[in-house]
């Protein structure tokens, strides 16, 4: 009898929106979406604790607002102490070059954009 080949790994959609992963040793689950909502609150909790935002709660920043401009009016000094804060919090290194815009547009971007780095 020939030997079996490995099976490549799948991925499975889930109806709940869990991943589920299948390769040759079963299946396990990866949790996408509580992992970047966990980040999502741990950076709310910077933005207050760090940016000493007064009378700002972590429960009263909208994950999908602006941080700069109409949104919470944070400027480049807050976008500094931010990166400097994400750094330290997530134990991740963030180049000059991955600071943009889009990154740092909301606090639901830049808890994927962690989540992608962690």
């Amino acid at each position: 009898m020939a030997p079996m080949a490995p099976m490549a790994a799948r991925t499975v959609s889930a109806p709940s929106g869990t991943r589920l992963r299948g390769d040759d040793t079963g299946m396990s689950i990866a949790h996408e979406q509580p992992e970047v909502s966990g980040i999502a609150g741990r950076v709310k909790r910077l933005i207050v604790d760090n940016l000493h935002l007064d009378g700002l709660t972590p429960e009263m920043i909208d994950e999908q607002a602006p941080l700069f401009g109409e949104g919470l009016g944070l400027d480049s000094v807050d976008a500094l102490e931010l990166v400097v804060a994400v750094e330290k919090e997530f134990g991740i290194k963030i180049k000059s070059n991955e600071i943009g815009r889009e990154v740092f547009s909301s606090v639901a971007s830049l808890a994927r954009f962690i989540a992608g780095r962690v």
